[in-house]
Formats: structure tokens, sequence, C-alpha cells
């Protein structure tokens, strides 16, 4: 895959996530809840920070999402991600989502999210994500 649509050349993006849209994830308007798209941004960003450190991480933020398009039951749902900025405890990650329709095959746009991850240790106070894992 050669990276989110839309995507300027000189970015560089990583397939994080794809997942096959279901039934259980829809609404009475045939479309796929919100929160199912915001759920799969999460786990991105999760798997993005993992490059950083094999740490708990947990979201602390994410930026305003706007949904472009509607994600149909069908659909399969690709999640892009970058590292935007990396602290000492946490990681900025943004999050592209396109979907490739079920009846067509033709790939849109859904969304774009910026989110940010805390490392933690076993009793949920931030640590260096340089550090080993506590």
């Amino acid at each position: 895959m050669p990276g989110p649509i839309g995507a300027r050349s000189n970015e560089t993006w990583t397939l994080a996530l794809r997942s096959l849209t279901s039934p259980k994830e829809t609404n009475h308007q045939g479309s796929i809840f919100g929160g199912a798209i915001l759920s799969l941004i999460d786990q991105a960003g999760y798997v993005e920070c993992r490059k950083h450190g094999r740490h708990r991480w947990v979201t602390v933020a994410m930026e305003a999402v706007k949904f472009e398009q509607p994600v149909w039951m069908g659909d399969v749902v690709t999640l892009w991600t970058r590292t935007s900025r990396a602290g000492t405890t946490s990681v900025t990650v943004d999050v592209r989502v396109d979907a490739e329709r079920y009846a067509s095959g033709d790939l849109v746009h859904v969304t774009s999210a910026t989110i940010t991850l805390v490392s933690t240790n076993a009793s949920g106070q931030p640590i260096p994500f340089k550090s080993a894992p506590a």
C-alpha cells in the first residue's frame, strides 16, 4: 500500500491497522458508529507508540475529529499513523482513516485525528518511555 489518500509524497505514514466493518458496529442508518472508528483510532495510536517503547500507553487527548465520509458495513477501514511529537513521557500521533468501499472498491478518506498517549507504570503514573517498562 502506498500510503493514505491525499497524503503528500514527502510524508511518511505507517500502516497501523486494517479492519473489516461488521453488523455489530452498524447504527440504525446503516453506517458504522463513530465510536467504533474512534476506538480504531485509539488502537492505531497505541500501535504507533509501541515503536517508542514497550510500555503501558494510555490515551490522554484526542483532538477534534470530523467525519468527512460515512463508513458502511462491509467497508475495509485502513488506519495510517505517524509520530508528530515525542516528548519525555508522551507521544503525539497523527492518524488518517481511509475506507475501501465494499461494493465498488473505491478508496475514500474518512477522517483524521491527532492523539496523545502517555507511557505509565503499573500505578498509572507517567514514566519516561526511553526507560525500561515498569
